[in-house]
């Protein structure tokens, strides 16, 4: 046994390693910006002086641009080839005249649009998200499907109908998973490692599992509705309009998928069977995120219904259905000037162009596998055979679109109407020292390296139940990202004043309040 928990534990960070090299969203990692030898300290930035805006380290898979055409004569280091067609690219509106321009306009003041009182309870910060009224709903639901269950396959005795005290508890004992890290709720009333004396005396085991097995946000279809997730949409609608009423964002945003798919414990502790066992998810989810405070505004569910080019797998390997996903998850943003960091797999001269109509701005990674390079000059995509110097970069532009190509142990390209293209960033390393860059790389590296940070902290903190039904995984996963905005208010109110809350003990405040084993005051 002490040889297989020593197994275990040498397969962690390898397993660790496969489940964020399935995090694809970000695309920025440790190499990205050209610190993977002794000379990283693990960060691709670390500091920055007071002139540059970036802050910190952003982590995820290092993008290496695949070499140009074999026999290609290469141009220079940043210098146009000779032979490029250059009149081709000024006849589709490149050029290497570049311009300065003003940034987006802003002046809306993000942050909380409510003053919680000093003594604000976590439950309290919660229901701004999951209001009573909404588990009210939850109470009429479950105990309308387990009527029309018991109509259909006999009655259950046992059954009692649900209280709103009771869906409260059920909601806290699902909730304890994120703190406690384990994928058994049930490990609460057994005598194991996992067991809460205090949190078991509040309900049977027995009657749990009833609540388990009856409870429904949508019991039943109506006939119009024709949505896969039409059991949680209303849920889903109902957290999307309290996250849009609750709070401002700041300009700068993401969009990304959240690391959802594993809690590092559980990789940490698992067997290779537990792995197996997991299912593979039917649906993705992705947010927009403030890059200022985490705050997630916005979560878009895309739903595998079958093999069809809408499915999954299409949407993991198709430029044009991640713009469907952006532009789902952008449709309240229009005319605020916002600006929006986006991954390869979003970036594409089409969709920046047809955001920038409707007064949203974007700063992309670009990348010849995995963006849509529809309309892009094809020599800032190919590269040059000698390596330019570090912090050596190219720009071109047509109308506010840049295009930059910047080389640091590596050729990044990145598209932007967002920022200057005559305006200089810089990035400091830890040993290297200032690297010279545009200012729009700067912006960038600053912005995804917050969210990075954002999903290294709370990622750990989803719900580790894991259902079968599809519609309950996004559920769970919607309660976690509600949970984690709530942390953020209480962080930015007066009541984090009072009582320091970190996110594990805000967790385990907001689990005991909602069981009633807790005076629903931090003061106390």
């Amino acid at each position: 046994m002490a040889e297989g928990g020593g197994g275990a534990r040498r397969r962690a960070p390898a397993l660790l390693e496969a489940a964020r090299a399935r995090y694809e969203s970000l695309h920025i990692s440790d190499d990205v910006f050209g610190e993977s030898g002794p000379d990283s300290g693990g960060n691709p930035f670390y500091s920055t002086s007071a002139a540059s805006r970036s802050s910190s380290a952003a982590s995820s898979d290092d993008e290496r641009e695949p070499p140009g055409p074999a026999g290609a004569a290469p141009p220079p280091p940043c210098a146009p080839d000779a032979q490029e067609p250059e009149e081709d690219e000024a006849g589709a509106g490149w050029s290497a005249a570049l311009r300065d321009r003003p940034p987006p306009h802003f002046e809306d003041t993000g942050g909380p649009t409510r003053k919680m009182p000093s003594s604000a309870s976590a439950v309290d910060f919660f229901q701004l998200f999951v209001p009573d009224n909404v588990l009210k709903n939850m109470v009429v639901q479950t105990n309308m499907y387990a009527k029309k269950f018991q109509e259909r396959f006999g009655s259950d005795g046992a059954w009692v109908e649900v209280t709103l005290t009771e869906m409260k508890a059920f909601l806290g004992y699902m909730i304890s998973t994120s703190i406690s890290h384990c994928e058994s709720v049930l490990s609460i009333w057994s005598g194991g490692f996992y067991s809460n004396r205090s949190l078991a005396l509040v309900m049977s085991q027995a009657r749990f599992e009833k609540i388990l097995k009856y409870f429904h946000v949508v019991a039943f279809r109506s006939s119009q509705t024709t949505h896969g997730l039409y059991k949680v949409q209303p849920f889903l609608d109902s957290l999307q309009s309290s996250f849009d009423s609750a709070f401002r964002p700041s300009q700068t945003q993401v969009l990304h998928e959240p690391l959802i798919d594993e809690d590092p414990v559980f990789i940490a502790t698992c067997t290779e069977r537990e792995l197996r066992k997991r299912k593979k998810r039917k649906f993705s989810l992705w947010v927009r995120q403030c890059s200022s405070t985490g705050f997630i505004i916005q979560i878009y569910v895309h739903l595998k219904e079958g093999g069809g080019p809408d499915g999954l797998d299409a949407l993991k390997n198709k430029p044009q259905l991640h713009s469907m996903v952006a532009r789902s998850l952008c449709r309240n943003a229009a005319g605020k000037n916002y600006i929006i960091f986006t991954g390869p797999s979003i970036t594409s001269l089409t969709l920046f162009e047809e955001f920038e109509k409707q007064g949203i701005y974007c700063c992309g990674l670009l990348s010849a596998r995995k963006s849509d390079c529809t309309g892009l000059p094809l020599s800032m995509l190919t590269n040059p055979a000698t390596p330019p110097a570090r912090g050596q970069y190219q720009i071109k532009m047509k109308g506010n679109m840049s295009l930059i190509c910047w080389y640091n142990k590596g050729h990044f390209r990145f598209l932007t109407n967002a920022y200057s293209p005559v305006q200089q960033g810089v990035i400091i390393k830890r040993k290297s020292g200032e690297i010279p860059c545009p200012l729009a790389v700067e912006a960038f590296a600053a912005h995804l390296s917050y969210i990075c940070r954002y999903d290294d902290k709370y990622s750990k903190y989803f719900i580790s139940h894991k259902p079968n039904k599809t519609w309950q995984q996004v559920f769970w996963f919607a309660i976690s990202i509600a949970i984690n905005n709530a942390y953020i208010l209480y962080k930015m109110s007066d009541a984090y004043h009072v009582k320091r809350y970190s996110r594990a003990q805000f967790g385990e405040r907001l689990v005991r309040e909602l069981l009633g084993l807790e005076d629903a005051s931090p003061t106390h």
